[in-house]
């Protein structure tokens, strides 16, 4: 799965990891979470992100 980075602020969503203080587990694809979900560190949304190698 790849990785997501935040345009905003540079925090990388590792799908290995998840986002569990924002209720994403572990093993959870970028795509497959809610669209209202927004970046831990700065606030901006899914749609300020860009997939990473």
């Amino acid at each position: 799965m790849k990785k997501y980075e935040c345009l905003v602020c540079g925090y990388v969503y590792d799908p290995a990891k998840g986002d569990p203080d924002g209720g994403i587990a572990p093993g959870t694809a970028f795509e497959q979470i809610p669209d209202s979900w927004v970046c831990p560190v700065c606030g901006a949304g899914k749609d300020q992100f860009k997939a990473v190698e």
